[in-house]
């Protein structure tokens, strides 16, 4: 396959490291999602004038797809060939060592395989997890086979565990096994360095091996045969009964997403799924995303107790706290691939490597047959202390992550600030309205739909539940105010478009989601975006504040009925929010001469003179969403600023 061409010419060797790391992170089929490492070795001069050989290598943290200059972490290379000489040395001890080694005291953590770029005695290595060399080597006759198709040309290391004990098996086999011809080192069950006079010739070499090992599994890997079968589109609440009883598991909500198309189907309806996906991970390091093994199927008691005794048998006695049981892969004939995070960008995450790791199964079986590392060597890399280092970089959880959000009329006013408010909280949010507002994020769905049409809103209600697997809170905020007309003069029209929009889409839309809340991890919420004319009605806005009263009702209503499903049901009475769609600037213009003000006057005819923004009234509704009002229910606040007519 053609891959990224190289097009730096400069001299700089930290400026070539960022193009070669770029060009190879940007391939799924080499790196995925922080995978793969990167150094070059080069001299620099000091505060005191002295050059010093230096290793700039990757920084924890840093992905290679979009890594800049400050990512590498630059290393005295004299210190870390000292630290090679070592005979013992734990993980904590090598990372500090690694730290005090640093030129830059801002830098960021080096990467745990920086003894093994400072060994090979080459300027420049890459390192990859191509998929190619992860499929071979996860055979019965791996290293064969990487000889079969290298020659002697790379140097074949058995797996060992990241860290210092591989630095020190790589320096232990790499000196006698090279010579002038070799150009890699292949890591079994793991993946390929390359190296070279500079990083160009590095990456080169790295095309030349993993193109080399592609071309070889072409040669031997049938074509992917069609599913057998195809089901249907999945009953949504079925799904959020999943989500539900897997985020139990779990110990918090989780956002599961459910993933179709060809590899997925095919690999799913295959007659010996239970033992080809239950083999383990095609890297040790997938572990932190995908735990060990998917669940095969729908039982999540069961999965959740084979992990315990998973950990039981090989804890050892250490004094290890068990991660939660809850699968971050499920493959099931008729739901096809569910993959679940903490985020979105989890479940994407082990989507994607999930997805890649159905190749290197299919094709592994191929050659014999795909064979994992033993359990044991998983399990010391899931509860490894450097990896669980990585997750915990990402800081604490947000009050609404893992929840999800639907919030109609999201393209303007109220609801987009709402849309801001909730996803600032950590939650995924789905945004309806009848103009899209897709936004390039994972935590976000954008939806046109018109919510007065039924179809449309149940449409969108199966695309959020696939996307994020239930919906946890609702937040009606689309709504339509018609122009000032006393009722004498008011045209049926209007006043029918007013509440089939303002009430009778929300009552439409409280049926459709009703079966969702009500199987939201944490218990349901809805905050109904009102107004200051339930209770202080104006002139002229018949239809609006009738509109508004009467979906009002319905909320209150909506608490009695729903309190025993646990959701809780709030309204917000917001007044002269000036920012949103529904104030044009000849309505307020209208409304600011109906009462004898100004436009700047009108904007502040509050007690507290101050004016009331979208954004304001968002921090209400997401704070309702909370646990400091997992109390209260039927409640109606409002957000005007003060009115003498509410007070």
């Amino acid at each position: 396959m053609m891959r990224g061409a190289w097009d730096y010419d400069g001299s700089d060797p930290l400026e070539a490291l960022v193009h070669g790391s770029r060009l190879i992170g940007r391939d799924p089929d080499l790196v995925l999602h922080g995978g793969g490492n990167t150094s070059v070795k080069t001299t620099v001069t000091d505060v005191t004038g002295e050059p010093v050989e230096t290793l700039y290598v990757k920084g924890s943290g840093w992905d290679l797809a979009s890594i800049e200059p400050a990512g590498f972490a630059p290393l005295r290379l004299a210190r870390l060939r000292e630290l090679l000489t070592v005979d013992k040395l734990s993980d904590r001890q090598m990372m500090n060592e690694l730290r005090c080694a640093s030129l830059d005291s801002s830098a960021p953590d080096p990467s745990v395989e920086s003894l093994l770029h400072a060994l090979l005695p080459h300027p420049a290595v890459l390192h990859s997890h191509a998929d190619a060399i992860v499929t071979i080597t996860n055979t019965a006759a791996g290293a064969d086979l990487v000889r079969t198709v290298y020659g002697d040309r790379v140097v074949v290391v058995p797996y060992v565990m990241p860290g210092f004990l591989l630095a020190r098996a790589c320096a232990e086999l790499f000196g006698p096994a090279a010579h002038e011809g070799t150009v890699g080192m292949v890591l079994m069950n793991h993946g390929l360095f390359t190296f070279g006079a500079d990083v160009r010739e590095a990456y080169h070499r790295h095309l030349e091996l993993v193109g080399a090992a592609e071309e070889f599994l072409a040669a031997r890997t049938p074509a992917r045969r069609a599913p057998s079968r195809s089901d249907g589109p999945v009953d949504p609440v079925r799904l959020a009964e999943f989500r539900a009883e897997l985020s139990t598991l779990a110990g918090a909500p989780m956002i599961v997403s459910q993933h179709r198309g060809e590899a997925v189907e095919s690999f799913v309806d295959r007659v010996d799924l239970a033992a080809v996906a239950t083999r383990g991970p095609a890297t040790p390091d997938h572990v932190i995303r995908t735990k060990r093994l998917p669940l095969v199927g729908r039982d999540l008691a069961g999965y959740a107790e084979r992990y315990r005794g998973y950990f039981a048998e090989h804890n050892g006695g250490r004094e290890l706290t068990m991660l939660d049981p809850a699968p971050r892969v499920v493959l099931d004939p008729g739901l096809g691939m569910l993959t679940a995070g903490r985020r979105a960008a989890d479940a994407d995450i082990a989507a994607d490597i999930y997805t890649h790791t159905i190749g290197i199964i299919e094709r592994a079986e191929a050659l014999g047959g795909y064979r994992a590392l033993p359990a044991g060597d998983i399990f010391d890399v899931e509860y490894w202390e450097l990896e669980q280092a990585k997750l915990r970089r990402g800081g604490g959880a947000k009050e609404l992550t893992g929840e999800v959000a639907l919030v109609t009329g999201a393209a303007s006013g109220i609801g987009r600030a709402c849309v801001a408010e909730l996803i600032a909280r950590g939650a995924s949010v789905v945004g309806l309205d009848l103009v899209e507002t897709a936004a390039d994020r994972s935590d976000y769905l954008g939806l046109q739909a018109d919510v007065t049409d039924a179809g449309a809103v149940s449409a969108a209600l199966d695309a959020a539940v696939r996307r994020f697997g239930g919906i946890d809170i609702v937040v009606p905020s689309a709504g339509v105010f018609p122009g000032a007309r006393r009722i004498a003069e008011l045209d049926p029209a209007v006043w029918r478009r007013t509440m089939a929009v303002n009430t009778d889409a929300i009552a439409q839309l409280f049926a459709l989601t009703h079966p969702l809340l009500s199987r939201a991890p944490r218990g349901g919420r809805v905050v109904l975006i009102a107004s200051k004319n339930v209770a202080a009605p104006g002139p002229g806005a018949a239809a609006y504040s009738a509109s508004k009263a009467a979906v009002t009702q319905l909320a209150r209503v909506a608490a009695l009925e729903w309190a025993a499903d646990d959701i809780r049901v709030n309204v917000v009475h917001p007044d002269a929010v000036f920012d949103t769609g529904l104030w044009t600037d000849e309505v307020l213009a209208e409304r600011a001469a109906h009462y004898g003000l100004t436009v700047p006057e009108y904007k502040r005819r509050n007690l507290l003179r101050t004016e009331v923004t979208s954004p304001a009234v968002a921090r209400v509704v997401a704070e309702l969403c909370t646990t400091t009002f997992a109390c209260t229910t039927g409640a109606q606040l409002p957000v005007d600023g003060g009115n003498d007519r509410v007070v």
